[in-house]
């Protein structure tokens, strides 16, 4: 039999059997175990800086891709005449012949940016919309990658379209973008269809899978000393979405955001300190031309440099920059 355990509590509970399967405590033993424990802090971040715990944080920082290409598919039979939607079901829209050049145009610049480095060791990776449209954007750029080029691709439906319906009718649907302007494009839900809200909740899942894919199933090739690029063909709201879940943007600043062309693309490609930054790439004035504010491009220019962990509390979606009195809160109709 097991010697009981010793207490300094004359009241503490002595097991008898073996192996206890939790240690108990008489109320005495608490009350002085409670005691020493330090009060909580509840303070905001900047009050926070006195009481920060030191991180444990990796020797080697997390290998990672090198960029993260947004990339909207060429031009449709549903971008140039929109009756095509009344007729034929949206993910079975297909590429205009322009838009095939626009997915040949997309092959060839992309393939020119990655290995613009100076370096003969990249690869790419593809996450496409299952659409029609989108995967033959994707089959018309494949012929400028070869074979060992291509790490991989997925169809990965949460990167589709908006859902506006089902078939539909083309005066109806006049109508109900002119409520959606009046309502707010964020949250509008089309009947029987999506908001962009709804897109967002799908692109938040399609985000975890995204990191959990760079820190698993693209480690041996990171480690292997590859460029690794990851491209996303997809749609104009459903990529405006993916930033602003990236970014952490207010609906306020998605609003204010413009589509990518058809054919069109945004990379975010790592900055010094290893996070992902539009301004490594693109110009200040770029990004203005797709909506972008004045605080998004400073907290793009601070993406440039900050480490995995930091968090930019001058941003107004982390810190007291949300409570300045001059931040509107809404976008302006």
């Amino acid at each position: 039999m097991p010697a009981a355990p010793s207490s300094k509590c004359p009241r503490a509970a002595v097991l008898l059997s073996s192996p206890p399967p939790r240690r108990l405590r008489c109320r005495c033993c608490r009350r002085r175990a409670s005691q020493s424990q330090p009060p909580p802090v509840r303070a905001f971040p900047a009050e926070l800086r006195h009481h920060q715990v030191p991180l444990l944080v990796p020797a080697d920082p997390p290998l990672r891709p090198r960029r993260i290409v947004l990339l909207r598919h060429g031009e449709s039979e549903g971008n140039v005449d929109e009756a095509a939607y009344t007729r034929v079901p949206d993910p079975q829209i297909g590429l205009t012949a322009k838009g095939w050049r626009d997915a040949d145009d997309c092959g060839r610049r992309l393939r020119d940016l990655f290995s613009s480095d100076g370096s003969d060791d990249w690869k790419v990776y593809f996450y496409v919309s299952p659409y029609r449209r989108t995967l033959e954007t994707l089959r018309g750029m494949g012929r400028f990658f070869e074979t060992h080029r291509i790490a991989g691709v997925r169809e990965e439906p949460r990167l589709r379209e908006q859902d506006f319906g089902n078939f539909q009718d083309r005066e109806r649907m006049r109508v109900e973008k002119e409520i959606r302007r009046r309502y707010g494009r964020f949250f509008y839900r089309f009947p029987n269809g999506e908001s962009a809200a709804d897109v967002y909740d799908r692109i938040t899942g399609f985000r975890e899978t995204l990191r959990g894919d760079i820190d698993t199933n693209f480690r041996d090739t990171l480690r292997g000393d590859f460029d690794m690029n990851i491209v996303l063909v997809s749609h104009g709201l459903t990529l405006r979405v993916f930033l602003m879940r990236w970014y952490k943007w207010t609906v306020r600043q998605f609003e204010g955001l413009r589509n990518l062309a058809n054919g069109g693309a945004l990379v975010m490609q790592l900055g010094q300190g290893g996070r992902y930054s539009l301004l490594v790439h693109h110009t200040a004035d770029e990004l203005r031309e797709y909506g972008f504010t004045e605080d998004m491009l400073q907290d793009q220019m601070w993406e440039k440099t900050a480490e995995p962990g930091d968090v930019n509390y001058a941003f107004m979606t982390n810190g007291q920059a949300f409570f300045d009195p001059f931040t509107p809160l809404h976008h302006p109709s």
